[in-house]
């Protein structure tokens, strides 16, 4: 998908007005129609062409994906180890709970980014972790006899 998109976007860089001009009408004619078609749809197919790998960044185009920014993160996270602290703007700020794999954090980023390509910046930040948990330090005493 990635390459067709840039493939295209190398085309328009070189193609002249009327071209531009006639990718623009077949987008928008494109988008009628695709409107039309998740009017029709109802929730259940609507949500199961959302999943669908190349429909759904369609949808996202013409501003037609069923779910928000923050519900398509918490799906492409779900399973992990991080929580979505906050969606604002172009930012999405994760949390990576305690045991999660830091090493993960470059496949975390573009897990968000595939799902919400108008993400433009992840910040995940780690959860502390103290190596020893202050309880155990408490002195424990006997009780009274």
């Amino acid at each position: 998908m990635n390459e067709r998109i840039d493939r295209i976007e190398s085309l328009l860089e070189q193609a002249g007005p009327d071209a531009t001009e006639l990718v623009g009408e077949l987008l928008d004619l494109y988008g009628e129609g695709l409107a039309r078609v998740m009017a029709v749809a109802g929730e259940e197919a609507a949500a199961r062409l959302a999943a669908d790998e190349l429909v759904s960044p369609l949808l996202l185009l013409h501003d037609l994906h069923p779910l928000d920014t923050r519900a398509r993160v918490e799906t492409a996270i779900a399973g992990s180890s991080a929580d979505v602290l906050a969606v604002e703007d172009d930012l999405v700020r994760l949390r990576l709970r305690a045991g999660g794999c830091r090493s993960s954090t470059a496949a975390m980023r573009q897990a968000v980014q595939d799902a919400a390509p108008e993400i433009e910046r992840v910040e995940i930040e780690f959860e502390d972790t103290a190596l020893i948990p202050v309880e155990s330090l408490a002195v424990r005493r006997a009780p009274a006899t």
